[in-house]
């Protein structure tokens, strides 16, 4: 397995702060180039970082970084931004699909507007910005395709939930593990990733309980270092999955958990069931 980045370029929709801040600072921290699509262009008061705090964070873990302020959803935002990176970096690497939007409310009182944004965010700025990468991925020795997605679960406690939230969440893993297959004689990897718990993040801080559920989730760093373990793997080896980051790292030997948080009274992440 390499492990090193240096030499390789990322491109990331979002990225500000949460998960997709930890992927790109671990990225940095192997030596890679890190490009950051977000709308996040200023702060705000009621959400930490921006496109450019996230940059300088990255490039203090010692990779090199780029901000550029655009919307995924929007195909004239996408292509600028492979166009900046091509620019400044010659090749994209990896193309990582983190930009999500979530609302877990049930059918009747979900509005339309979110329903849109979340299809369009998941669906829509996926596929976008994965299809913009794809004549690049080509080129690269090692290329990837890695969305933040989860497992296809069927139980029907999952799909009666927040069927809203679970089709945009299961489209972005449904068109990855396409890509996985459409692209398997090109050795172009594509895989998913997704937390065993919650994450402590601004999204579980406002839906899932505040502070006490942020007191029993993980540091994101668990989610980074199963990502940093799957992008250096050979493409060609390692396609075609639905990770979960506990697996990835027990696989690598790394089976004490306590660096990333509680270990015990952890909530397990929607649409993966305990062990019974």
């Amino acid at each position: 397995m390499k492990t090193t980045l240096a030499g390789h370029t990322l491109l990331m929709s979002g990225g500000s702060r949460g998960i997709g801040l930890a992927i790109g600072i671990a990225a940095g921290r192997l030596g890679a180039n890190v490009v950051l699509l977000a709308k996040t262009d200023t702060p705000n008061p009621k959400l930490p970082g921006t496109v450019h705090t996230a940059a300088a964070e990255i490039e203090a873990a010692g990779g090199s970084a780029l901000a550029v302020v655009g919307d995924v959803r929007d195909e004239t935002s996408v292509q600028a931004a492979v166009a900046q990176t091509i620019d400044r970096f010659g090749g994209i690497d990896i193309c990582l699909n983190n930009a999500s939007a979530i609302d877990l409310l049930g059918t009747e009182n979900l509005a339309v507007k979110k329903f849109d944004l979340m299809q369009q965010i998941q669906l829509r700025g996926t596929y976008l910005l994965t299809r913009a990468a794809l004549p690049y991925l080509r080129k690269s020795p090692n290329p990837h395709i890695l969305s933040l997605s989860p497992p296809l679960n069927l139980d029907p406690k999952w799909l009666g939930a927040h069927p809203a939230y679970t089709v945009a969440k299961y489209g972005m893993t449904i068109l990855t593990l396409g890509w996985a297959e459409e692209y398997r004689d090109a050795r172009v990897a594509a895989n998913c990733l997704w937390p065993q718990s919650l994450i402590a993040t601004a999204a579980v801080q406002n839906l899932f309980g505040g502070d006490r559920a942020m007191s029993t989730a993980r540091r994101p760093e668990i989610v980074a270092d199963a990502a940093m373990l799957i992008l250096t793997r050979p493409a060609a080896e390692h396609t075609g999955n639905t990770y979960v980051d506990v697996d990835v790292l027990a696989a690598h030997g790394v089976t004490d958990l306590s660096g990333y948080g509680p270990t015990t009274g952890l909530v397990y992440d929607i649409f993966l069931d305990p062990p019974r």
